[in-house]
């Protein structure tokens, strides 16, 4: 047993020095190549920061898409999910005023034709994307409360909608703070 004591503690150092101190040294080093110098990729509008590219905010005027909604109010700082399970009271409460406010500035919208992502929230609760079927449901009311041409929002959504990585892995989506940007762009 005591010849194993020895190795043990000698490979924990290892491992804590490698997993500690130089694996994060080298991605802080990698993020501060990348565009956002390891502090995120700022979106601008007029000079000003509006936001960043990777983090989802809370859009609820009835003029800009709305995004996934948020377990922790789109606090960059405490991610994170709900942790409340399908059949969870609170949880059943919170998904089904949602779907309220989708119906109510929605008219004609089904229930069993909204999609997940506008009533549910990410893991992270910071997601910055929806579905190009989550923002095609909401773009009459866009067009309707810009009194903008129904085409010109439908127009904006395929513009603003990202690829699958080499058009296989993940879906189609869009970057709800850049296609709010657009919109606003594309109104003055």
């Amino acid at each position: 047993m005591k010849k194993y004591i020895l190795p043990s503690i000698k490979l924990t150092a290892v491992f804590t020095v490698i997993l500690c101190v130089l694996y994060p040294l080298f991605i802080s080093f990698a993020a501060k190549l990348s565009k956002g110098e390891g502090s995120g990729e700022k979106v601008m509008l007029k000079g000003k920061i509006v936001g960043y590219k990777q983090i989802g905010q809370s859009f609820t005027k009835p003029q800009y898409f709305w995004g996934r909604p948020s377990a922790v109010g789109y606090n960059a700082a405490g991610s994170g999910g709900s942790n409340k399970g399908a059949t969870n009271p609170d949880y059943l409460k919170e998904v089904s005023n949602r779907i309220d406010t989708l119906l109510k500035y929605h008219p004609g919208l089904q229930k069993k034709d909204i999609p997940v992502e506008l009533v549910t929230a990410s893991g992270s609760g910071l997601d910055p994307n929806i579905s190009v079927a989550g923002a095609q449901t909401q773009a009459k009311r866009i067009a309707t409360y810009r009194q903008i041409p129904l085409s010109k929002v439908m127009k904006l959504i395929e513009i603003n909608t990202e690829k699958p990585l080499l058009g296989l892995f993940g879906p189609s989506k869009i970057n709800v703070l850049a296609l709010n940007i657009e919109l606003e762009k594309f109104s003055k």
